[in-house]
């Protein structure tokens, strides 16, 4: 078992929040998550407490935007016109372009 574990502020995270989601709004906290990098709890603690959410280019980013991406491209491909796109969806489409954006400022000169 893994030792007890610090937060990045040298405190002991052992308190316990739950509570309940949709299915849909699970779907979207888990995309979020995966294109976020961070670990759920830590994506959700920033989130709560109106931290800003960095996202650090790594392999597993990668995989989960072109992942997403491809989810992304199917459901387009499936709409015919722009009213149909589900709330969700452009909701993901928007983080996506914001992590995106922020990896062509990070790359600029």
């Amino acid at each position: 078992m893994a030792g007890k574990r610090r937060d990045e502020r040298n405190r002991w995270r052992n308190k316990t929040v739950a509570f309940r989601v949709s299915p849909e709004e699970d779907a979207l906290l888990e995309s979020f998550v995966r294109l976020s990098g961070l670990t759920k709890q830590d994506y959700i603690a920033r989130r709560l407490l109106a931290r800003e959410v960095v996202v650090q280019g790594n392999p597993r980013v990668y995989k989960a935007l072109r992942e997403q991406l491809g989810r992304v491209l199917e459901e387009l491909r499936r709409i015919e016109s722009g009213a149909g796109v589900d709330a969700d969806l452009l909701a993901v489409i928007r983080m996506i372009a914001q992590i995106l954006d922020g990896m062509r400022d990070s790359a600029a000169p």
